[in-house]
């Protein structure tokens, strides 16, 4: 018995030896079949060019103006940029007057661009600035904030990422610091301190290195891209107001769901910070704010977080944390790390795309693994979820009294071009809009009939505000000319001159659907006080233009003094009782019901108040049935060759058929499947979109 014992215990022993061989020789030949360790590092494909050398970067960023208390850290951080390769060159989307100035010491290599979407304030559209950089001869684009420094280490990541045979996304969050007393010597090529002494950027690397933190949470994530064959992401950019929201984490997100490119983390291999200034930038989540706040423009992030709903509370958490692999640089060469996996993965290019190939811990070298702990403890990183920046105040408001709204708009004549829009016509109001910023004429402001306009028109950063008298119950097709529903809207137009005309400001109302080819307000400011200058509905071509009910109420000047204030309170009471549109009210009301105050062939005085009502010349300011211009092949050609003005797309029942004639024709301005201004696209001199509508 205990013979047989001692045989089964050998057998056992043996088989337990022989298991063990085994394992060993099959770990070994696993081991011998994985690549090197060399492979760990990403091969370099050939360029497409071997005779290529660095390749052109194009930095873009929409500065606030230069004159505030950070003006000197935004030319510093420019500077910073400039100093990193002659093959950079800087495009700065503004329309302040300082940043053109600061741009104009350095030729060339600043531009400065205008022709872009901006809100009232300023603050231009980052989606509207990514289609305009699409426009520039550029190898690789990339989007920075105005206050973030770029160090020398920039370079060669964005060289290295340019050696990818393949499109990509990098992402980069500045490290925030609280103090930075150093500057760029007036060459522009060495960091000095404050006493002089020059500084080098291994000593400012450490330096900075024991007090910085990243925030993904601060709007400032570095962008960059090459211009490959794949776009960045399915679907159409949101108008995201450029440095006031969750632009950039939107962009990540997006690509990464896509998979047009390979998306990372460059945050280690770039050196970039950027001072914190509480006065300045304190904080960048979503707010209540009031009038006061109107200079430092918080009102903007309120119409941004509007989009915050449609990806929920921790959307962009695992964006950060796990959705990108991290570049790091150990041992003087590249790797990418797998943050959330015990793998390095090393992205080889093959057949158009690019294949990973894992690799354990266990076979990483020392230095490799010490930069895969360090990235894996994320030292300090912030990784948020945007909670408390997507919360939104119910309903959507935009915190500026009238006055205050025509303070900020109003021209150095405290003149305002006024516009009355309901949903239904929220796309001509933004061509409208659009043709408006394309001459230069920002005094206008918008009057919502409904929330839904309203809503419409914070987002796209126009001067709203809403008429709480306003009718509730507005037709969506059913409000053209006629209509009942007509009738209560039109006068929501006269009620809100008269209002505006008492708060001290000369007011040109001119409906949507009036399509201005040059500026008027000069030739209408003209007439002088106590004059009211408005268009002829008439059609005939000859005769008096002046007859009974040919006053157009969609287009007139009206100055604010005492003759025309008590002129239009009598409009806007005769139409309050009337049974018709406001239309008929002005003109019974001013030129007296069947003409009984006309004094010519084209003006009309009304005698309680001494006011002169002046009818403009149609050739500069034509009616949509005058001389049949709308049927012409070329409606454009046409007008500019009799020097028209404007060219009011009335004359015509029903609301398809006003969209329909206008896109036609070719005087439409605005793409609503982008929501963008079709003027950026005209400057831009690259391929014009097709138009879109929402008819």
């Amino acid at each position: 018995m205990k013979a047989i014992s001692l045989s089964a215990l050998q057998m056992g022993l043996w088989s337990v030896w022989l298991s063990g061989i085994l394992l060993i020789g099959l770990s070994l030949y696993a081991t011998h079949r994985l690549p090197p360790l060399t492979d760990l590092i990403i091969k370099q494909p050939k360029f497409n060019d071997p005779t290529a050398g660095n390749p052109k970067v194009t930095i873009f960023s929409g500065p606030r103006p230069f004159t505030d208390s950070v003006g000197h850290m935004r030319g510093l951080a420019i500077r910073t940029w400039l100093a990193l390769s002659p093959d950079i060159t800087v495009v700065l989307f503004s329309q302040d007057p300082s940043v053109h100035s600061f741009a104009a010491s350095f030729g060339s290599r600043v531009l400065v661009e205008s022709h872009v979407d901006f809100t009232f304030l300023g603050t231009p559209f980052f989606h509207s600035m990514v289609a305009r950089s699409c426009a520039f001869a550029t190898d690789i684009s990339v989007f920075v904030d105005s206050e973030t420094i770029l160090l020398p280490d920039f370079i060669p990541t964005m060289n290295y990422a340019h050696k990818l045979n393949h499109d990509w996304l990098l992402v980069a969050s500045p490290r925030n610091v609280s103090y930075f007393p150093f500057n760029l010597d007036d060459a522009g090529k060495h960091w000095v301190r404050e006493d002089g002494k020059r500084l080098r950027i291994k000593e400012l690397q450490e330096m900075l290195g024991h007090s910085y933190q990243w925030n993904f949470c601060e709007g400032r994530i570095i962008l960059a891209w090459n211009h490959g064959d794949l776009p960045l992401h399915n679907g159409v950019l949101p108008p995201f107001l450029y440095g006031k929201g969750i632009h950039d984490l939107w962009v990540i997100n997006e690509a990464l769901s896509s998979g047009f490119r390979f998306v990372f983390d460059a945050s280690e291999t770039i050196s970039s910070f950027y001072l914190v200034d509480p006065e300045h930038r304190s904080d960048q989540s979503v707010r209540e704010t009031n009038v006061s706040d109107i200079q430092h423009r918080k009102w903007e992030y309120v119409g941004n977080s509007h989009l915050g709903p449609l990806y929920g509370t921790s959307y962009f958490h695992d964006v950060i944390s796990s959705g990108m692999v991290k570049l790091l640089k150990c041992g003087g060469q590249y790797l990418f790390v797998n943050r959330t996996e015990s793998f390095a993965h090393p992205f080889i290019y093959q057949r158009s795309s690019l294949r990973t190939q894992g690799i354990p811990n266990s076979l990483l070298n020392k230095k490799i693994m010490a930069c895969y702990n360090e990235i894996k403890s994320l030292h300090g990183t912030s990784l948020c979820s945007l909670k408390d920046q997507l919360k939104l105040s119910t309903p959507l408001n935009l915190p500026l009294s009238l006055e205050s709204l025509l303070s900020v708009i109003a021209d150095k004549n405290k003149t305002i071009v006024l516009a009355v829009a309901g949903y239904s016509y929220k796309d001509m109001l933004m061509s409208w809009v659009c043709r408006l910023r394309s001459l230069h004429v920002t005094n206008f402001v918008v009057c919502a009939l409904d929330h839904d306009t309203y809503q419409f028109s914070v987002l796209q950063g126009l001067p709203v505000f809403g008429d709480s008298s306003a009718p509730s119950n507005i037709s969506f097709d059913d409000c053209h000319f006629g209509t009942d529903c007509f009738q209560r809207v039109t006068k929501v137009k006269s009620r809100m001159v008269l209002t505006i005309l008492k708060l001290g400001y000369n007011v040109l109302l001119s409906d949507v659907d009036v399509y201005w080819f040059k500026n008027p307000l000069s030739l209408l400011s003209s007439f002088g006080p106590d004059v009211l200058a408005a268009q002829s509905d008439e059609y005939k071509e000859t005769g008096p233009i002046n007859l009974p009910r040919r006053l157009n109420s969609g287009f007139y000047f009206a100055h604010s003094d005492g003759s025309t204030i008590s002129a239009m309170e009598k409009v806007v009471k005769h139409a309050a009782i009337s049974g018709l549109s406001e239309q008929p009210s002005f003109y019974d009301t001013l030129c007296g019901e069947g003409g009984s105050n006309r004094i010519s062939d084209n003006r009309c005085v009304e005698p309680e108040t001494n006011l002169t009502i002046y009818f403009l010349d149609r050739n500069l300011f034509p009616n949509g049935a005058y001389l049949g211009l709308w049927e012409e092949k070329n409606v454009k050609a046409t007008c500019v060759k009799k020097g028209c003005l404007i060219l009011h797309n009335n004359w015509v029942s029903g609301r398809m058929k006003k969209l329909e004639r206008q896109v036609m024709s070719g005087l439409w301005e605005y793409d609503s499947s982008t929501r963008m201004c079709l003027q950026s696209w005209h400057s831009a001199g690259t391929r014009r979109p097709n138009r879109r509508v929402s008819l």
